[in-house]
């Protein structure tokens, strides 16, 4: 019996391998149209457009920099790309992470490294790094789940942790077309490379 197909065919023509990833099989096009058709929060959003990981990524990236303005281009850059491998296995919501086990992990971080290096930045961005895109990843998901996802703040709080009132000031989520979201990712994404030092 053959073995099972690991690749899949993205819409650039480029054939990715999910086991053994390369870089110079990921394209940002790919990367965009695909991160602008998935829904953040399994789709549990109100609105007539899903709220999207590309939409995420950008709200992010933003939000990284409000909390760390000194930070260069390429960790910007690495904000903007820390959720791309969803672009090709989806956004799994935590309890479905933890069910699956240390494989999701794995297969996350071998894309995570493959879309890195296509980019100009290390496989493995250092661990100080890391940790101040998740604190924007959890003010993100803060202002998502208050906005558009049904919490209270109160419940937001305890899951995500109260986040500073400055970092958030003036930040209100619109949900938009995958369309219009992809383009202003590409754009983001070209800009940021651009200013890689």
């Amino acid at each position: 019996m053959a073995p099972a197909r690991a690749w899949q065919r993205m819409l650039s023509g480029r054939r990715l391998d999910l086991l053994d990833p390369t870089p110079m099989d990921i394209e940002i096009a790919d990367i965009a149209h695909g991160l602008a058709f998935v829904a953040r929060w399994n789709g549990q959003t109100i609105g007539d457009w899903p709220y999207t990981v590309a939409e995420h990524s950008l709200l992010v990236e933003v939000l990284f920099g409000r909390i760390n303005p000194a930070a260069p281009a390429r960790w910007r850059l690495a904000a903007l790309l820390h959720d791309a491998p969803e672009y090709v296995i989806g956004d799994m919501i935590s309890p479905v992470k933890a069910a699956i086990g240390p494989a999701y992990g794995e297969l996350d971080a071998r894309l995570q490294a493959a879309i890195h290096i296509r980019f100009g930045l290390p496989a493995q961005v250092p661990v100080a790094t890391k940790r101040a895109i998740k604190r924007a990843d959890r003010v993100s998901a803060w202002l998502e789940a208050t906005q558009i996802a049904g919490f209270s703040e109160a419940e937001a709080n305890r899951f995500f942790g109260k986040p500073d009132a400055a970092v958030i000031e003036g930040v209100e989520l619109r949900l938009r077309p995958p369309r219009e979201v992809r383009e202003d990712f590409i754009a983001r994404h070209e800009e940021l490379l651009n200013r890689l030092d």
